[in-house]
């Protein structure tokens, strides 16, 4: 007899076995799961109630008589958090129930007019990686009905489906992340192409071949680098440079069909596709800011091109009043004379500095460099920003802790760039502030700072802040064109330097550029 149990509970383990192993959609793994007892061991009915992490029933099967029957979310949650389950749920042990109203555990249910017939039930839970995933509930209409050998092949059958149950989810959980990319993929507003590691493109989205006008068999299987136009930074070594960084932001020019350049910033990311590393592009059409960037250069153009005549006829008429109104010695009349000059001169250095702008970035060389002292450079800056240091009460320090050596530059612009940033470190203080501007020998370089106790530049805006018409907002800062930094940077570049911004502990700023020293013969 005990051989008979045994072969057929070999028989029931192996047929649950095969039905698990059959499918991955928890539905029919839970309904297979329930069949395949209830029909082996004649029982009356049967439930399986799916757990999430947090002990909540996301699914279930209830069975009554051979038969599946609908269930609400209101009645899982009674199931898991009161009654037999209730108890095995908490307390992640099996139990075997002789009769049923002889056990507390046994739910009997308010209001409930028929009292429930005496029966037997088993009830055990379902571990994955010893994680609570589900609770198996047996009831027969008879007591004392189930057998230790019994309960032990639910227990085995317990063991097999938690892991099926959890195996199950896995599977719906990637299902639903593919879903849920491909869903982004196909409704996304740029084109995204998928690669292997080395180009080979092997997907593209709808908005890939509208925005190329190609159709995808004339995409999938050729190289990425086929369809666009690199920049010189990344043109060798480009599958080199985003496997080292995992990601990769460049511009460049996507083509289309008829070889026309759309202007795109590329951003290149490795991701797992099918268990495969690749490559995700996401092209983002850039034309209308590249139109923008033109137009402000043309408007640029213009105001120094059109302002710089006019300019010149103010200042020189200034200068041909300077001497007849020093001469009445009417101070109301001497200091307007005076904010006239300032106005006119800062307009020229504003001017000047597009000027420079444009053919810096055209690639015109410096030509008119010439041994500078560093010293006299901050003397000057400090000098021309004298009345705007006063009238906000702000004191400027010159600092030099060491001997300088000169630098070969083109010393008006070196002269604007201090004046730059010292102008914003004192339109940045408070009254009674104290700015700072200093300089030391670094070996074959010379560093010069610009430190203030301002506001201090936001972590996110520290990259981008010396770019071309970047301005920052808030009521803390200038209003203005956001070009003196981009100025600055452009300027020290060209002499072969560096300039950097660093916040300073406590509030405010630091400006940091460094400029290669003259070689002393």
């Amino acid at each position: 007899m005990d051989q008979d149990i045994t072969l057929t509970s070999l028989e029931i383990l192996y047929s649950i076995s095969r039905e698990l192993a059959a499918s991955l959609d928890l539905r029919k793994v839970l309904a297979n799961i329930l069949t395949l007892t209830t029909e082996n061991m004649n029982v009356e009915r049967a439930s399986l109630v799916v757990i999430d992490i947090h002990g909540k029933p996301v699914d279930a099967a209830i069975m009554y008589n051979g038969s599946l029957i609908p269930h609400t979310v209101d009645q899982l949650l009674d199931v898991v958090t009161s009654g037999l389950a209730g108890w095995v749920v908490k307390n992640q042990k099996s139990v075997l129930i002789n009769n049923t109203q002889q056990d507390d555990r046994w739910l009997v249910r308010p209001n409930q007019e028929i009292v429930d017939p005496a029966r037997s039930a088993l009830c055990v839970p379902l571990m994955a990686q010893e994680v609570l995933v589900g609770v198996l509930t047996i009831v027969h209409r008879e007591v004392n009905f189930f057998t230790q050998s019994q309960f032990a092949l639910q227990q085995a059958i317990a063991d097999m489906a938690g892991i099926a149950i959890r195996n199950a989810q896995l599977y719906q959980e990637v299902e639903h992340a593919h879903l849920r990319y491909r869903d982004l993929f196909e409704k996304s507003i740029d084109p995204i192409v998928v690669t292997a590691m080395d180009g080979m493109i092997v997907a593209a989205n709808q908005k890939t071949f509208e925005t190329m006008q190609i159709t995808s068999g004339e995409v999938i299987g050729r190289n990425i680098v086929d369809f666009q136009v690199l920049p010189e930074k990344v043109i060798d070594n480009l599958f080199e440079q985003i496997e080292k960084n995992k990601s990769l932001i460049y511009e460049g020019s996507l083509l289309n069909a008829k070889a026309e350049k759309i202007p795109v910033e590329v951003h290149v990311s490795i991701i797992n596709l099918q268990g495969q590393p690749s490559l995700q592009w996401i092209f983002r059409d850039i034309s209308e800011r590249k139109n923008l960037d033109l137009l402000r250069e043309d408007l640029s153009a213009m105001i120094y091109h059109d302002l710089r005549s006019p300019l010149a006829n103010i200042v020189s008429s200034l200068e041909l009043m300077k001497e007849p109104i020093v001469a009445t010695k009417d101070t109301s009349m001497i200091q307007l004379l005076e904010i006239s000059d300032r106005a006119t001169e800062r307009m020229n250095r504003l001017i000047s500095s597009l000027l420079d702008i444009n053919r810096l970035e055209a690639g015109q060389p410096i030509t008119n460099k010439k041994m500078t002292d560093v010293e006299k450079l901050m003397d000057e800056s400090i000098e021309t920003l004298h009345t705007l240091a006063k009238s906000k009460q702000v004191m400027v320090e010159k600092m030099v802790f060491s001997k300088i050596a000169q630098i070969l530059v083109d010393e008006d612009m070196i002269r604007r760039v201090l004046i730059n940033l010292l102008e914003n470190a004192i339109k940045f203080s408070s009254e009674g502030d104290k700015t700072a501007i200093g300089a030391k020998a670094n070996g074959d370089m010379v560093t010069i700072w610009v430190e203030d106790h301002g506001p201090g530049i936001p972590p996110e805006s520290v990259d981008k802040i010396f770019n071309k018409f970047v301005r920052l907002h808030g009521n803390s800062f200038a209003k203005g064109l956001g070009l003196g930094l981009s100025f600055c940077r452009t300027a020290v570049l060209a002499h072969g330097g560096k300039i950097w911004v660093e916040n300073v502990s406590g509030g405010g700023s630091r400006f940091i550029l460094t400029l290669p020293a003259a070689a002393i013969n």
